[in-house]
């Protein structure tokens, strides 16, 4: 099972709850229709890695990655208790097609490497000043405001919970906001997640 840490306590997730389409303006960016229901989609524990990589093979097919940068929490005890950041990455060119022909995204979303983690760091609740940014080779590329969410932390742990089970571990990526675009190897990323000003979480990958 692949693990993620709460400061240097190492936890296994079950899955991986995305919400999808919970900022206005990347579902402008994508073209897509502003949902009536939150969008919901899992990606298996095997999604989860340590390296950030530009491009997925299978089957001998190529297929690019893009990234997108989110505030995410660990379901503990009935309770949202841990934040950090995660990128969800998708073969978007793939996930356009499966969504045209009204298919599943799961071979766009849940092959293994789509997720990657910082460490999460303990809370008592989700802040309400809580902030992502994401910087490409030191450049402003996406920016999470808490607030700007059309669905909050509480209403998507409530709205899981209607359909599915939590465990102990499990990750809830909250959704992307607009700047998401295709991983160039060879890349610095270098994420942050602040609350009221203060840093809690950094972390940085090389694109590969």
């Amino acid at each position: 099972m692949q693990q993620v840490h709460i400061g240097s306590r190492a936890v296994a997730p079950s899955k991986i709850i995305c919400v999808g389409r919970n900022y206005l303006e990347h579902i402008n960016e994508l073209n897509n229709e502003i949902p009536e229901n939150m969008v919901l989609f899992c990606k298996p524990n095997s999604a989860i890695a340590t390296t950030l990589n530009a491009t997925h093979c299978t089957k001998g097919i190529v297929d690019e990655i893009h990234f997108e940068s989110e505030i995410c929490f660990v379901y503990e005890n009935q309770r949202l208790s841990a934040v950090g950041i995660g990128l969800d990455l998708t073969k978007r060119d793939l996930q356009s097609k499966l969504k045209a022909k009204g298919l599943p995204w799961e071979r766009a979303k849940a092959f293994d490497g789509a997720a990657i983690f910082s460490d999460f760091v303990a809370i008592d609740q989700p802040s309400d000043q809580l902030q992502l940014t994401l910087h490409i080779d030191d450049q402003l590329t996406q920016k999470a405001l808490i607030t700007k969410m059309i669905y909050s932390p509480s209403q998507i742990l409530a709205e899981i919970q209607t359909f599915i089970s939590l465990e102990d571990g499990d990750i809830i990526m909250t959704g992307t906001p607009q700047g998401v675009g295709k991983i160039v190897s060879g890349r610095t990323f270098q994420c942050n997640l602040s609350a009221a000003g203060k840093l809690l979480v950094s972390k940085q990958w090389l694109a590969e």
